[in-house]
């Protein structure tokens, strides 16, 4: 598998202070199984999907205990050099640049709206085995109350470029690596409680978005949004037991006609 471009989401993982809990819900919504945990590493537990590695989850470190995010890393040739553009750019960093083993280099960061996510320089863990089948990733979307500044601040970190929805009661946003869109962003209206932050919305493939729902559901997750059927697949956003965000998506159920875009 070749090393994700620049800007692409290449790993996903979250910290679940009930960590077997995590392995039950999510073997039981999107049919995950687990490697061993590697307590050299705090624990960190890969999922597969089919045999391939498509996320990890791990406890928190001590000190850490919160409410559970998963947190998208964007590749990065360099995690260094791209530290540097994120505090250039109005972002902090929140930890790294620190190297894994021979696994990759890693940085946790927080962008000028709140949302965090990761950058991986990777080497031997070059990231997704598999996308856009199901159990594994295949979206994400920032959701974000102040656009114009994580617009401003993810052109300015990673080599994309923006098209904006030629719609103007919709403020949302796509942003390409070469002739691929990689990543949406999408303006936070009163449908989210103020309570809630800016935050990665990630996406994982279903083969069938209603019943994962309804498996969700059933272990104790909350349906925020759907399932809904648009162009790209019929999803659904939920927030699993332990209180972190993720949405499902069934690409082969779509309807409508495809938005257009323009460049912004």
């Amino acid at each position: 598998m070749a090393v994700q471009s620049e800007g692409t989401p290449c790993w996903a993982d979250a910290m679940f202070t009930d960590l077997e809990g995590a392995k039950r819900f999510y073997g039981e919504v999107l049919g995950w199984t687990f490697g061993e945990s590697s307590s050299e590493y705090g624990n960190y537990t890969q999922a597969y999907a089919d045999d391939k590695a498509v996320a990890a989850i791990v406890p928190p470190m001590p000190g850490q205990e919160g409410q559970s995010q998963w947190c998208l890393y964007f590749a990065s040739p360099d995690a260094d050099a791209t530290a540097g553009k994120i505090r250039e750019n109005g972002g902090e960093v929140l930890m790294g640049p620190m190297r894994v083993s021979d696994f990759g280099t890693m940085v946790i960061a927080r962008e000028p709206s709140g949302a965090v996510f990761g950058v991986w320089q990777g080497d031997t863990h070059e990231g997704f085995e598999a996308t856009a089948t199901p159990g594994a990733y295949c979206w994400a979307e920032v959701l974000t109350r102040e656009p114009e500044k994580t617009d401003a601040f993810l052109s300015g970190v990673f080599p994309y470029r923006m098209k904006e929805m030629a719609d103007e009661h919709i403020d949302f946003r796509l942003f390409d690596v070469g002739a691929d869109a990689v990543l949406g962003r999408m303006r936070m209206g009163e449908e989210f409680p103020p309570e809630v932050p800016s935050y990665v919305s990630v996406y994982f493939t279903v083969d069938d978005c209603d019943a994962a729902v309804a498996r969700a559901t059933e272990g104790g997750a909350v349906l925020r949004f759907g399932p809904m059927t648009s162009p790209f697949g019929r999803f659904a956003a939920l927030t699993d037991p332990q209180g972190a965000h993720f949405s499902v998506i069934d690409i082969t159920t779509a309807e409508g006609e495809t938005p257009r875009f323009k460049d912004a």
